[in-house]
C-alpha cells in the first residue's frame, strides 16, 4: 500500500475528528456539527460503493456485486433524507463496518495487496465508528 493512500486516508479522517471538536470546542452548535458530520459521512460511505464499481468493471464481474456497489450510495442518501434521527450515526456505523468486510471477501485484489488494503481499512474503519459513537454520545 502507497504512503499516498495512508496519508489520504488519514486525512479522511479529519472530518470525524474535526465535527465532534467544534462542538466541544462552542465553534458549532450541537446541531451543525451533527447535520455536517452525517453529511460527510454519507458522502465518503459512497465513495465505498465506488471501489466495487471499478473492481467489477475491471475485473468483467457482471454480477451482483456491480448492483450491490450502489447499496452505500443509497443508504447514505437515505441517511441524509433522515438526518435529524441520532439513529441516522448508528446506521452509518455500521454500514462502514459491512462495507468493510464485504470488501475483504468481494474485492479481486492480489493477496499481499488485499491484506494491506484491509489493515489500512481496518485502522480508518475503526476511527470512522468511534467517531460515530462519539457524536452520538454529545447528541444523547
Amino acid at each position: 500500500m502507497p504512503y499516498s493512500a495512508l496519508g489520504l486516508g488519514l486525512a479522511g479522517l479529519i472530518p470525524f475528528i474535526a465535527m465532534p471538536l467544534a462542538y466541544v470546542f462552542n465553534i458549532l452548535s450541537i446541531t451543525q456539527s451533527a447535520t455536517y458530520f452525517v453529511q460527510y459521512s454519507a458522502v465518503l460511505l459512497s465513495f465505498f460503493g465506488g471501489v466495487h464499481w471499478w473492481d467489477a468493471i475491471s475485473n468483467q464481474r457482471y454480477d451482483k456485486q456491480m448492483y450491490l456497489a450502489m447499496l452505500p450510495t443509497i443508504v447514505g442518501w437515505l441517511c441524509l433524507v433522515f438526518a435529524s434521527d441520532v439513529k441516522v450515526l448508528g446506521v452509518l456505523s455500521l454500514s462502514y463496518v459491512a462495507v468493510m468486510l464485504y470488501d475483504k471477501f468481494t474485492l479481486s485484489l492480489p493477496k499481499d495487496q488485499i491484506v494491506s488494503y484491509i489493515g489500512l481499512r481496518m485502522g480508518l474503519t475503526t476511527v470512522a465508528v468511534v467517531s460515530h459513537a462519539w457524536m452520538i454520545f454529545l447528541l444523547s
